[in-house]
């Protein structure tokens, strides 16, 4: 009975989690690839469920300036649902610029404004740092307060992770001098990864926004990587890059081929960095959503088909979402294990 009743559970999840009903009325229109790419890409409102062809969903501040008007708008975005169109704006349904918003030209044109909207990433990156500030700020205020006090609640949930953080990650790869000032950037870019990780595999409110699976969010945490790096790089450092002493000469000069290799290693760091995590939160979320798309795919030839592969799909589902969680841990630690790999390297001191 506890399996039967999990099973229920995690399909109406699923299916209230999905937007299938919200351009599709018919089951022979149901398009899975349009299904998985708008579930895992941004949004201008967050989808909460679809119940009888009736979308729930909450509305967000669309901020646009139009390049044909040269004006500001303010609306929100529930004036652009179901293809409606708002003071010449509407999403854009076909590539490029699919799900977008746009407007037309006086030639018919599609133009997109300047957009500075409230996107369902970006409420979401706002609801993970309340939660950091909301769980780091008073365990920061009891350290101070007491420091000698055995710690408890949260503060000792957490306290072996910030220590494998300072001890196994920062420590060991930049050095006992000099790692506790990039410690306030590691423990940050660790736990904000972490959290949106988990946020990301709730299939409610206000979990399941894509944000560690966007490029632009990875982009940043990478840039910022690359700032310090470069910003840390101490005077071997540069010379390792532009004149190593343990490279030939004849591949420095005339012909600098090392030092192209290392500089463009400098770029390709911060890169790999930012795919690595992009990637693999992205190829996580659209494997789980395809299993999904699996249940309206059979559903085509019948209720029996239907019922038979979500079963499938549901234990299926469930096991990736378990996977995921540890996947949620280990993407955290690589991306800021090798942000500590790459300040150590900036702020090592020749061997004499």
């Amino acid at each position: 009975m506890r399996v039967k009743a999990f099973l229920i559970l995690a399909v109406a999840l699923i299916l209230g989690n999905s937007s299938f009903a919200q351009e599709h009325e018919k089951q022979e229109k149901f398009n899975a690839g349009d299904f998985v790419i708008e579930e895992v890409l941004d949004a201008y409102w967050w989808h909460i469920a679809t119940y009888k062809g009736h979308e729930t969903a909450i509305p967000l501040p669309v901020i646009v300036k139009s390049k044909i008007r040269n004006q500001w708008f303010f609306f929100w975005s529930n004036k652009l649902y179901h293809g409606k169109q708002y003071k010449g704006f509407f999403i854009n349904h076909h590539s490029p610029n699919k799900g977008k918003i746009v407007e037309r030209d006086a030639q018919g044109n599609l133009v997109r404004p300047i957009d500075l909207s409230i996107t369902k990433n970006v409420v979401a990156i706002w609801i993970s740092m309340i939660l950091l500030f909301g769980v780091f700020i008073p365990i920061g205020k009891r350290y101070k307060q007491e420091a000698l006090q055995p710690p408890k609640g949260l503060q000792a949930l957490l306290e072996p992770v910030i220590l494998f953080i300072r001890d196994d990650v920062a420590r060991a790869s930049i050095g006992d001098e000099k790692y506790e000032k990039y410690m306030p950037f590691l423990l940050s870019v660790f736990f904000f990864i972490f959290i949106n990780n988990l946020l990301g595999l709730l299939p409610f409110f206000p979990g399941g926004a894509n944000v560690t699976g966007n490029l632009a969010v990875t982009g940043v945490m990478a840039f910022f990587t690359f700032m310090i790096t470069t910003i840390s790089g101490t005077k071997h450092y540069w010379k390792h890059i532009f004149w190593s002493p343990e490279v030939p000469w004849w591949l420095k000069a005339p012909l600098p081929l090392m030092p192209f290799i290392e500089l463009t290693g400098i770029f390709i760091k911060p890169t790999v960095l930012m795919i690595r995590l992009f990637a693999n939160i992205l190829g996580g979320h659209i494997v789980r959503i395809t299993f999904v798309a699996l249940i309206f795919i059979f559903a085509m030839f019948g209720i029996i088909a239907a019922l038979g592969i979500s079963v499938v799909s549901v234990l299926f589902i469930v096991f990736l979402t378990f996977l995921e969680l540890l996947v949620a841990f280990i993407q955290a630690y690589v991306f800021t294990f090798l942000s500590a790999i790459y300040f150590g390297m900036a702020v090592e001191q020749g061997h004499h």
